[in-house]
């Protein structure tokens, strides 16, 4: 009987602790950005991101809840230390701008080395997504360095915006332009000088006379008022650009349960795919801002854009020859992103891949 008794107990016992719920938990999560929230990117992660984690995780119950510290315009992180910052234990979620992150993530880079191929951010940003699914080596990238990549951005194309009016590739020869980091390949061949810098110093920089004008794109162009600094907006179309993506630390995506991590990478792809919708459609409210502002736009002829594209020596394929050689599948990389543009219907000025 008592045998009984206690085997009816030890049973009862099991029967609770598997029935039982996982305790809640409140995870405190630091998101970090190198940028303000005058740009879209990280507009959206504060705007976007963030309440729509915590309405789904209601939703669901409100079993588990987040106590947010938010960090913008590099209060936590500087521009181009967001990545150091997840491995490091400074934050938990940030903006990743692989832009700047050249040597712990070069093959996140393909699309500044495949310049002239499509201005259309929505195929760039899905196109990288793709090569993350697919290619093992692109999400290893991410871990390797601490981090668990969630979803991409991309940037709308690039142009020129100077201090002097361009009208052929002749007219920027010997002068300095800002090109932020793989950007200055784009001036290979064309006599142009490149300057490191970045968005967050554009303007004075360009004012104080430590370069002449830039290459960026204009719905950054815009909030930053770079028209009045830089009045001559020359429309080269180089294209769309990847710059990054919202990033875990990998300390907190194994420490999360698998619910919460489900939210966070649904919220993810929702805030990529509604990134890419507002920023294709803020070209035309912030083109018309820079000519209110002042700005005189003219685009450059097709011949001069081949003439631009001819110039350049094929900056992918030695980028691409260069990862081989160091482990990395760069010529995979190269080869499957032009694809993916290809299909999704795009006509690159120049095949990179061939």
């Amino acid at each position: 009987m008592l045998k009984r008794s206690l085997l009816a107990s030890v049973f009862a016992a099991a029967f609770v602790a598997v029935a039982a719920p996982v305790a809640a938990e409140t995870f405190k999560v630091t998101v970090v950005a190198g940028h303000p929230p005058a740009f879209l990117w990280v507009k959206l992660l504060q705007e976007h991101f963030v309440p729509e984690v915590d309405k789904r995780l209601a939703a669901a119950g409100g079993k588990h809840k987040v106590e947010w510290t938010q960090a913008y315009g590099g209060t936590v992180a500087k521009l181009g230390t967001e990545l150091e910052a997840l491995n490091d234990g400074l934050a938990d979620l940030g903006l990743v701008s692989s832009l700047f992150q050249a040597a712990k993530l070069p093959l996140q880079n393909v699309s500044y080395y495949t310049p002239f191929a499509t201005d259309d951010v929505a195929v760039v940003s899905r196109a990288v997504e793709e090569l993350h699914r697919t290619i093992p080596a692109m999400r290893d990238a991410w871990e390797r360095n601490g981090a668990v990549f969630l979803g991409g951005f991309a940037l709308d194309s690039y142009h020129l915006l100077t201090n002097f009016p361009v009208k052929s590739v002749d007219d920027i020869k010997g002068r300095k332009l800002a090109a932020p980091g793989p950007a200055a390949n784009w001036l290979k061949g064309t006599g142009a000088v490149p300057v490191a810098a970045n968005l967050n110093t554009y303007y004075n920089d360009i004012k104080t006379g430590v370069y002449d004008g830039t290459l960026t794109f204009l719905t950054a162009a815009a909030p930053a008022k770079l028209n009045e600094v830089a009045p001559n907006i020359t429309k080269v179309s180089v294209g769309a650009m990847f710059a990054g993506g919202v990033a875990m630390s990998k300390r907190l995506h194994g420490k999360l349960p698998a619910e919460v991590r489900t939210v966070f990478e649904g919220v993810a792809k929702d805030w990529q795919e509604l990134y890419a919708k507002e920023q294709n459609a803020r070209i035309a409210i912030a083109t018309k801002a820079l000519v209110d502002g002042g700005a005189k736009i003219t685009d450059m002829s097709m011949d001069e854009r081949k003439r631009w594209v001819g110039v350049m020596p094929n900056i992918a394929k030695d980028w691409a020859a260069d990862l081989d050689k160091k482990g990395m599948p760069g010529s995979q990389v190269l080869s499957a992103y032009m694809e993916v543009v290809r299909k999704a219907g795009a006509t690159p000025a120049r095949d990179w891949d061939k």
